[in-house]
C-alpha cells in the first residue's frame, strides 16, 4: 500500500499545482513581462509549496487506508503511463522554456501547431487531467473526488485564459487552428452544426 501511496502522492503533488501556477501567471501577463525570472520563482514556489503542505497535511483522508481493486489500480498506472508520454512527447516538440511559459512571459515565440498539436490543442492538459485521474483512482478515497471536482474548474479556468492569451498572441491564425483543432481529445465529441 506504502507504493501505491507513494505513486498517487507523487503524481498528485506534481499534476494539481499546474492550474494554480498558471492562474498567477496568465492574469498579469503584463506584470510579469519585465520580471520573467521571478515570475517562475514565485509562480512555481507559491504553486507547489502550497499543494505539497495541503497534500502533506491531508493525506490520511485523501489517501485511502486500503489497496483499490487491482483492475482501478491497473487503470490508474495506465492513465498514468498515458501522461508520462504526453508530457515527453509535448517537452520534446516545444522544449522546456516554452513548456514554463517562457513564452507567454516573454511575449514571443511563435505558434506551433506540429506533432501532437497537430491533434490536439492542449496534449500537456489531457496528460495533466489524465494523471490526476489515475492518482485519484490509486488512491481512492471520497474526499480526494471532491478536491478533484473543486480543482477541474480551476484547470479549465487556467486552459481559457491561456487560449484567450494565445489569441491575442497570435490573432487570426490562432482562431483558424482553434476552429480546426480539438481542445484535448483527437477527435470532436459532436459535431458543431454550421450557421
Amino acid at each position: 500500500m506504502r507504493f501505491l501511496h507513494a505513486v498517487a502522492g507523487f503524481v498528485l503533488f506534481f499534476e494539481l499545482p499546474i492550474p494554480v501556477y498558471w492562474l498567477i501567471l496568465h492574469p498579469f501577463n503584463s506584470f510579469w513581462r519585465t520580471r520573467v525570472r521571478a515570475a517562475f520563482w514565485f509562480a512555481g514556489l507559491t504553486a507547489w509549496i502550497c499543494g505539497g503542505v495541503g497534500l502533506w497535511a491531508f493525506r490520511h483522508t485523501l489517501l485511502a487506508p486500503n489497496a483499490p481493486s487491482w483492475y482501478l489500480a491497473v487503470a490508474g498506472f495506465f492513465l498514468i503511463a498515458v501522461e508520462a508520454y504526453l508530457f515527453a512527447r509535448v517537452e520534446r516538440e516545444l522544449g522546456g522554456k516554452r513548456l514554463v511559459g517562457h513564452a507567454e512571459l516573454t511575449g514571443g515565440g511563435e505558434m506551433f501547431s506540429g506533432g501532437l498539436y497537430a491533434r490536439v490543442r492542449h496534449p500537456r492538459y489531457t496528460g495533466m487531467f489524465c494523471a490526476v485521474l489515475g492518482g485519484a483512482l490509486i488512491a481512492g478515497t471520497p474526499r480526494l473526488w471532491i478536491v478533484l471536482a473543486a480543482w477541474c474548474p480551476l484547470a479549465l479556468l487556467a486552459i481559457r485564459l491561456e487560449e484567450k492569451e494565445l489569441g491575442s498572441r497570435f490573432g487570426p491564425s490562432y482562431e483558424a487552428y482553434r476552429r480546426q483543432v480539438p481542445a484535448f481529445l483527437p477527435f470532436r465529441l459532436r459535431q458543431d452544426q454550421k450557421s
